[in-house]
């Protein structure tokens, strides 16, 4: 998509360039499947309601599910004010990408890392309670901070580790708070690693992906 000739700069050309590639990959079903939540994305962004940068990992997240089965919808309303950006319907079963980039405004310039953290904890308190299944997706250039409460099933968290993740919730988040009854109950099923330029995705279970990234040296997230 981003090679050359193929990107022509608008919105809806990107658009049409990606939804090529996935054909490329995936071939025609996948992309012809596409082409629904691709139009949604382009209408919103019309509206000055998306971006480009994460429309693009919006859609490869799509394709991914579709190649695996699913019907999907992008920017789905949820309940109240939550927008989920991939939600996925399969038989009775049905999943929630909410997708991360890893940007953060100049306000967090001096705390990225703990705003960060933060934000990963309360997507997944917030949206993992309106899906089967619930996962995180992030482009390979970004790292997830992701809690180690966060990795284990519900009833492997403790006090004192629902403690500490209210209390970083509660740091950027008040209106309205993140609860402990979502903090405990919540889950994390998978990390989806996104690779733009291959238009392809890897899945990773959350320990997995810790353990990946703890070789790497990043061993004391949470201490």
């Amino acid at each position: 998509m981003s090679r050359g000739e193929d990107v022509k700069g608008t919105f809806a050309d990107d658009v049409e360039a990606l939804v090529e590639s996935v054909r490329r990959k995936y071939g025609g079903r996948v992309a012809e499947a596409l082409e629904r939540p691709a139009s949604k994305l382009t209408e919103l962004h019309g509206k000055g309601i998306v971006k480009t940068n994460h429309s693009v990992l919006e859609l490869i997240c799509a394709a991914h599910l579709i190649s695996r089965g699913y019907e999907v919808d992008v920017e789905k309303h949820l309940e109240g004010p939550l927008v989920c950006d991939v939600y996925g319907v399969k038989g009775d079963g049905t999943v929630i990408v909410e997708i991360e980039t890893g940007f953060t405004s100049p306000e967090h310039a001096l705390d990225p890392l703990t705003y960060l953290r933060a934000r990963i904890a309360s997507k997944v308190a917030r949206y993992s309670r309106f899906a089967d299944r619930f996962c995180l997706a992030t482009p390979r250039n970004n790292l997830l901070e992701i809690h180690s409460a966060l990795v284990k099933p519900p009833a492997h968290r403790t006090v004192e580790e629902l403690r500490r993740l209210k209390a970083l919730c509660d740091l950027y988040y008040s209106n309205p708070p993140v609860t402990l009854e979502e903090l405990r109950n919540c889950r994390l099923h998978s990390v989806m690693v996104i690779d733009v330029d291959d238009v392809s995705v890897q899945d990773f279970s959350p320990d997995e992906y810790r353990e990946m990234l703890t070789r790497c040296g990043l061993s004391r997230w949470d201490d």
